[in-house]
């Protein structure tokens, strides 16, 4: 039987590991490692410390500084958002899609998530010698077919080619400028008790995907990426649902990256149900046989939507009611406390922290 004298001592010991972690995360970012490694570029720990210590620190300013994921200013009364991105996928082609079409709806989606609407694109390519013509002409249709189907062109552009060895075939550079007629401020910091958290659909489609693409386990799923622009579905969202706090989409490091760059920029906790989060079957029964949490796989056509509390069901049916949200559910909410931490509820009755990962179980999906 528990007594009141070993309740408190477990309160007590609870505390004096969240003052350690609140501790941990207030310390000045600094990068340890000599050299760059994969988990720089995972989406993570390593990864935001890179940004902070090196990025950030290095040029910092007003438009910078939200790390949203783009930024937004006005030019002569226009509202603009502005974004850019760069798209490594290994491999090139992947059921679902190809690195084309991928750094097209990346960069839509980054618009999109800002309450911009996406108008037109760049479009750098890094290509190594020996690079197959078919290959490249692959991609650029996909490119082509990807901004028709999100109403956007891609305007101007660059090339270069590096030296047989040099590269991996070929990268992308995209970046995209939209017209912002969202009239609401957009952004986690934003964020407050009380509101409720939603996807727009089942996640982790994406990284699965292209794992499983490399060829490098021995294991066959019914899988397609799930890369698509979110502009029309974020458009309608936002104008039938006024209490939407902010939108990101769910890339590297997942939806589990988002929560905490959401509880950390709002000072809250979120707080959410392992059960509500939904999860195809064959993403679910890849990531028990890969050992990886689908909370941390990145998706490409999927939104972390946070809402005013009292808006979460009419947010769900706006969502549901367009075909790339008919997956959507509410997965949790927002609490005031602890602040800065990310609390999963678990299908067992437990509850466990949701940390950063330091790097990415799944590299080079984007």
């Amino acid at each position: 039987m528990s007594t009141g004298e070993d309740t408190g001592t477990l309160a007590e010991a609870e505390q004096r590991v969240l003052d350690r972690i609140d501790q941990a995360r207030r310390r000045r970012p600094k990068v340890r490692e000599e050299r760059i490694t994969l988990s720089h570029g995972a989406g993570g720990k390593a990864t935001q410390t890179l940004i902070d210590a090196v990025f950030l620190d290095a040029f910092r300013n007003p438009l910078l500084e939200p790390l949203e994921d783009a930024t937004r200013f006005t030019v002569e009364g226009a509202r603009l958002a502005l974004t850019t991105d760069s798209f490594v996928v290994s491999p090139l082609f992947f059921p679902g899609g190809n690195i084309g079409d991928l750094a097209v709806n990346g960069t839509v989606n980054d618009l999109a998530v800002a309450g911009a609407r996406p108008l037109y694109l760049t479009a750098g390519f890094i290509l190594e010698e020996g690079f197959p013509v078919a290959d490249l002409n692959r991609i650029v249709r996909a490119m082509a077919t990807a901004a028709a189907r999100a109403g956007v062109q891609v305007v101007t552009g660059d090339t270069k080619v590096v030296q047989r060895g040099k590269a991996d075939g070929c990268y992308v550079n995209t970046a995209g400028v939209g017209v912002l007629e969202h009239p609401g401020r957009l952004g986690v910091a934003t964020v407050r008790p009380g509101d409720a958290v939603l996807v727009t659909g089942p996640i982790g489609e994406h990284g699965v995907t292209v794992m499983l693409a490399r060829g490098e386990l021995d294991l066959d799923a019914d899988l397609s990426s799930d890369t698509a622009p979110l502009n029309g579905l974020v458009s309608d969202l936002l104008a039938a649902v006024p209490g939407v706090r902010a939108l990101r989409d769910a890339t590297r490091g997942g939806v589990a990256t988002i929560l905490n760059e959401v509880a950390k920029a709002a000072e809250v906790s979120v707080v959410v149900d392992e059960a509500a989060v939904p999860v195809g079957d064959p993403v679910r029964g890849a990531a028990e046989l890969l050992g990886i949490d689908p909370l941390y796989v990145a998706c490409e056509g999927r939104a972390v939507v946070v809402v005013d509390g009292d808006q979460a069901g009419e947010a769900l049916s706006v969502l549901r009611a367009h075909p790339l949200g008919a997956g959507a559910a509410i997965i949790g909410r927002i609490a005031a406390e602890p602040p800065g931490l990310v609390l999963l509820n678990t299908a067992f009755g437990g509850t466990r922290i949701v940390d950063l990962l330091v790097g990415d179980p799944l590299p080079r999906i984007c």
